[in-house]
């Protein structure tokens, strides 16, 4: 082997096209935006959060920051490109949220409305609950399907 001759080098991510500072252009540009808009914290955000999407489980996540130009690790989250845009597009919420994406979008849309969601899907009560069987029986008997059922 010659001196002097370099081998091949790549990127971290297997890229053999170099850029700059020994990293591709699609990791150059992460690092760089990294360091621009996340305070350096980008990766931590994504390695605290598992790669994932906290929402939704998607493995293509990005970083959102709940205080708009705050870089501080307890102040940013990893959100898909959909959970993203649900919390900075959606104007009014119309149906159901996943609760965490509801309390991001509150915070981005403080005078925002929101459809209250009613479950009308009827459950049986948990083990243990004991129901008054006499209020179940008034209730049976002044329900007429179709009526209004006012008490007089």
């Amino acid at each position: 082997m010659k001196k002097g001759i370099q081998t091949a080098i790549c990127c971290p991510c297997g890229n053999e096209k170099i850029l700059a500072l020994g990293l591709c252009a699609t990791c150059y540009t992460l690092k760089r935006q990294d360091a621009e808009y996340f305070g350096g914290l980008r990766e931590h955000v994504l390695e605290r959060d598992g790669y994932a999407c906290r929402v939704c489980g998607d493995p293509d996540p990005g970083v959102h920051h709940r205080e708009p130009g705050k870089s501080l690790l307890h102040l940013m989250i990893a959100l898909c490109a959909g959970c993203h845009a649900k919390v900075h597009r959606t104007k009014v919420v119309l149906t159901e949220f996943p609760p965490l994406l509801l309390v991001l979008w509150r915070e981005q849309h403080p005078e925002g409305h929101e459809q209250t969601y009613i479950d009308f899907n009827v459950r049986k009560p948990p083990a243990g609950t004991r129901v008054c069987k006499d209020s179940l029986d008034l209730a049976r008997r002044s329900y007429r399907p179709g009526k209004f059922n006012r008490q007089h």
